[in-house]
């Protein structure tokens, strides 16, 4: 969700449970444009609120004019002072798979895993046990890496790929039609693509490469994964993930006012094959 529109855009997921105080949006638009000054962003979005056991984590997520390079990520527990998440490496993300249970709210905080090795063959053999750490905020930046892997979406032709690979907004983009916004297939991952180079030749020369260079949804497997509904009459289109439940996307057809924001635990949802 794009911080210069924060205030109005936020009540396009208050269907979805999502709401800010007065006092969290007063304290978000200004700390949020002081972010944006020092680090030098064209652009700072509101990426969510990760929930803890006994704090939650605010997350904000700047970017240079390129879309795709130098995303940098932040955290806040009060919405006013940020600190710098690391990047997730393979290590940490490895790692991460092993924390169990809910966040607590403190960066610093550490979880242990205890692994169990074999050691030696016959009577010979011994087990040892190893004690893993996996420190909070190295989980929290593998989370946010995984859902904006798996479910961060833009509608088709928001953004536009130069021939330099260099992915900016689409000045021309005017929104979706209502008739589009309908269609899964409207809407693309905002990541490296997995299931473009899949298609098929005929289906290739269809595409139109500065804008049809993402994977749509109508591709995501499993099928179902998506919820798709009209609110306000067809002035609003909502995508709301059920794969990592809290994920919502909104778009007003017509027009260039899209988003997304997450508000959830950051557990994915195991359940999802039983529920389709």
């Amino acid at each position: 969700m794009d911080s210069d529109s924060l205030y109005l855009d936020i009540d396009f997921v208050g269907t979805s449970g999502i709401i800010l105080s007065p006092e969290q949006k007063a304290a978000l638009q200004t700390s949020l444009v002081i972010l944006r000054n020092e680090n030098k962003f064209s652009k700072v979005y509101l990426w969510g609120k990760i929930l803890g056991i006994k704090e939650d984590y605010f997350i904000a997520q700047g970017t240079g004019k390129d879309e795709f390079v130098g995303r940098k990520t932040f955290y806040s527990k009060d919405c006013v002072h940020w600190g710098l998440l690391p990047p997730p490496t393979p290590e940490m993300k490895a790692q991460s798979k092993l924390a169990k249970g809910r966040f607590t709210g403190d960066p610093a905080y550490e979880f242990e895993h205890t692994e169990t090795k074999k050691t030696g063959e016959g009577e010979d053999a011994t087990e040892e046990e190893e004690t893993i750490t996996i420190k909070e905020e190295d989980r929290l930046s593998t989370v946010i890496a995984e859902i904006d892997e798996d479910v961060k979406i833009v509608p088709r032709a928001a953004f536009v790929k130069y021939p330099t690979g260099q992915v900016v907004a689409n000045r021309s983009f005017e929104g979706l039609t209502v008739s589009e916004a309908s269609k899964l297939g409207s809407y693309m991952h905002f990541r490296e693509p997995y299931r473009l180079n899949e298609k098929s030749l005929l289906e290739k020369a269809n595409l139109e490469k500065s804008i049809d260079f993402l994977d749509t949804l109508e591709e995501d497997i499993p099928r179902g994964s998506w919820s798709l509904q009209f609110e306000r009459g067809s002035a609003l289109v909502s995508l709301r993930s059920l794969l990592w439940l809290g994920y919502t996307f909104y778009h007003v057809p017509g027009s260039r006012r899209f988003g997304s924001v997450y508000v959830g635990l950051g557990e994915r949802n195991l359940d999802l094959p039983f529920m389709l």
